[in-house]
């Protein structure tokens, strides 16, 4: 079976910069298994995927436009360190802020006695990125991982009779 959106892929992968840095990795571990075309995997790696079948292993470099976005400064921004009273803020930290487009994540990269820096950008944003990948396993998802948008495992997540997942997906 070759892999189309909406096709169960399990696979190994290694995902690394441009330098050759290794980002993560799945050696070792479990597989990932992933439902494609509901937005598990960035764009530019389910783009590479389909049309390949079980035992294929292959290497493609995503794009930062493919993969977590170009940096953007205006998602840099200095603000009142008041705004994080109470709080003892480090470089590194991350938070959930309210912008006008809804919940974002930011990372705290510079502090001050009075102000606090934070930066919106995924931390891999404006990076090509590397993927060696080995194809485990393919089959077709069943109605119900359809229905619920993620794969089910050996003994499904969700309730029979409500369709609720444990997971809380739903």
């Amino acid at each position: 079976m070759t892999i189309t959106a909406d096709s169960v892929v399990t696979l190994h992968y290694t995902v690394s910069t441009e330098d050759g840095t290794t980002l993560d990795s799945s050696e070792g571990k479990s597989p990932l298994v992933v439902l494609l075309g509901r937005r598990f995997l960035i764009e530019g790696l389910e783009d590479a995927l389909i049309g390949k079948a079980k035992d294929d292993s292959f290497n493609v470099s995503v794009a930062p436009e493919k993969a977590y976005g170009e940096r953007l400064d205006e998602l840099v921004q200095t603000v009142p360190r008041s705004m994080f009273e109470g709080m003892d803020v480090e470089v590194g930290m991350s938070f959930r802020a309210t912008t006008p487009q809804g919940e974002q994540s930011v990372i705290i990269i510079e502090t001050t006695d009075e102000d606090v820096v934070v930066d919106g950008n995924h931390p891999l944003a404006g990076i090509p990125l590397t993927f060696d990948v080995n194809v485990v396993d393919v089959r077709e998802a069943t109605a119900e991982e359809l229905k619920h948008g993620h794969v089910h495992q050996e003994s499904s997540c969700c309730d029979a009779e409500t369709g609720e997942c444990s997971s809380g997906e739903h």
